[in-house]
């Protein structure tokens, strides 16, 4: 008889049960295991998505189009080659606050009408955030400025959460060669990545994925891992990318990812840049999230059902100050900064933020 998936002991076990203690939402939709023998593009048959009724209130025609403003024109793809730096990043360390099924970017203002997910960053993120509710609330992010609402769908073994344990790293990099072109998000941009939709080959293809599912040695699975060790210092892991060139003229669309698109290679190159309808170049965020468990997880899936359903979806309400010190510091200045903006490898840059991770 196959084991149950094990939860990490210690520490992380009391941080999960006070995870758990904070909110757990209910399970939104039943997940079928992936079965390997399925068409590579067959639809995704472990979960439907509701019509949306509502709108935001920063939507006032409810046409599905939040513009900015104001918005940036002017802009061209850069295709210039800076000086060579290996990096340009720097991290959003983020907790977990709290799991509800609420989406205030698909289901704005309808709560309970999603699958579950599981919150990071902002702590009052529910289905009536708006760009000033969440400028308004605090942040499980190390960076008191990071008051971005992120989330994900919650992650199941049987029917018990399982919930990333103390900070997550959330990446913010470069995705086009000339780094120096990247800008700060604007205030209220949001986006959705990836679909609960997709089909196993669609995730598997998804311009986003990086490594897929991984743990221990086992990486680029579209599946949760069958072998998966059952030792104390292993965790089911994934890395998602996310889009990073905008339109400039939307903080939102009706799809929630059409004002956003990827880098493409520029022709004749191996340099990535920006599409010419989505010209300008904003940091790229990448998930990195690590679930405590390992062992055997047949019994594991995602509340949007099975594991190639992972998606995430991203607002940003950081304060302009402090994600413009970030950006420029970090991702302009060809840093690997951690969440105070500072490299350990070329002290003499100093950092973007203080000790206590806010503006000197």
């Amino acid at each position: 008889m196959p084991r149950r998936s094990k939860v990490l002991s210690g520490t992380l076990v009391a941080s999960a049960l006070l995870l758990t203690s904070i909110g757990i939402g209910t399970v939104a939709a039943n997940a079928d295991t992936p079965a390997a023998s399925a068409p590579a593009r067959a639809a995704h048959s472990g979960h439907t998505m509701a019509v949306s009724t509502a709108a935001s209130p920063e939507d006032p025609d409810g046409d599905g189009y939040i513009p900015a403003n104001p918005p940036v024109t002017g802009v061209t793809p850069s295709t210039k080659e800076p000086p060579h730096r290996y990096f340009h990043e720097f991290q959003a360390n983020c907790g977990v606050s709290h799991t509800a099924p609420d989406d205030p970017i698909v289901y704005a203002q309808q709560p309970g009408k999603s699958h579950d997910h599981t919150f990071m960053g902002n702590t009052t993120t529910d289905a009536y955030s708006t760009t000033a509710s969440l400028d308004a609330g605090s942040t499980t992010c190390l960076a008191p400025g990071d008051r971005s609402g992120y989330w994900m769908p919650t992650m199941y073994d049987g029917d018990r959460p399982v919930l990333p344990v103390g900070p997550q790293t959330i990446y913010y990099k470069a995705g086009v060669t000339d780094y120096t072109s990247v800008r700060p998000f604007p205030k209220g941009l949001r986006y959705v990545v990836a679909s609960p939709m997709q089909s196993a080959q669609e995730f598997r293809d998804h311009p986003g994925f990086v490594e897929g599912w991984e743990c221990g040695d086992s990486f680029f699975n579209v599946d949760f891992p069958t072998d998966c060790p059952e030792r104390q210092d292993v965790q089911v892991n994934i890395r998602f990318q996310a889009p990073s060139c905008w339109d400039g003229r939307n903080l939102d669309t009706p799809d929630h990812k059409s004002h956003m698109a990827y880098p493409v290679v520029n022709p004749g190159t191996n340099n990535n840049i920006c599409p010419a309808d989505h010209p300008v170049a904003l940091p790229m965020i990448e998930f990195k999230m690590a679930f405590p468990v390992n062992g055997d997880l047949s019994r594991l899936r995602l509340a949007s059902g099975a594991s190639y359903s992972f998606h995430y979806d991203f607002f940003n309400a950081w304060d302009e100050a402090t994600l413009d010190a970030m950006v420029g510091h970090c991702i302009v200045g060809g840093l690997q900064c951690d969440a105070r903006g500072y490299d350990q490898t070329h002290p003499e840059a100093g950092a973007a933020l203080n000790e206590d991770y806010e503006l000197p």
